[in-house]
């Protein structure tokens, strides 16, 4: 008869792997760099207007990664893009809504990819957060009233939510067989 010697709480620690392994921070960089690109050379920009995927890399941290880490990777890309690719002046504001951005992302994705779930994100990331907060945002840069900001960025909302859906629908499907492999 054997007796285990080792302490309950080191076996506890050995199942549990590390919120941001090398594994998780390569990923999370080879993705910041994705969103660069696609956000800053790869979209149609204006002053009041972005239309592009740089969603793309964002839904993928979300549901590969998490919430935490999706908002990390959103907000480090909008930081790092606006610092050595500006397009305008660097706002705070639009870089909390690229991290709530990324973490509802990855509330919704993580794990579960049912439609239900990718157009409950794409509303609430692009009524909500697009819309009405970078709306907000941009009012506030610019000094543009708010109002007929919004109307003109409604049109960005209704391109953008079924692209967003599709295309979200369809990474979760082209990711599905690989994401254990990914996350493991």
């Amino acid at each position: 008869m054997s007796i285990n010697t080792q302490d309950p709480s080191e076996n506890n620690q050995k199942s549990r792997a590390p919120f941001f392994n090398t594994k998780t921070l390569t990923l999370m960089g080879l993705l910041i760099a994705l969103e660069i690109v696609l956000s800053r050379f790869l979209s149609i920009n204006a002053w009041n207007i972005r239309i592009g995927f740089s969603f793309v890399p964002i839904a993928a941290a979300g549901m590969l990664l998490g919430p935490i880490p999706a908002g990390i990777v959103a907000a480090a890309a909008d930081i790092l893009g606006a610092t050595l690719f500006p397009s305008g002046p660097f706002f705070p504001g639009f870089t909390l809504t690229a991290f709530l951005t990324g973490t509802v992302l990855g509330v919704f994705l993580y794990k579960k990819h049912t439609p239900l779930r990718i157009l409950c994100a794409v509303l609430i990331n692009q009524l909500v957060f697009s819309l009405l907060l970078n709306s907000f945002w941009i009012s506030i840069v610019y000094g543009s009233p708010y109002l007929p900001l919004v109307g003109t960025r409604v049109i960005q909302t209704a391109l953008l939510i079924p692209v967003q859906f599709v295309v979200i629908g369809a990474l979760t499907r082209a990711l599905a067989g690989r994401i254990r492999m990914v996350t493991a």
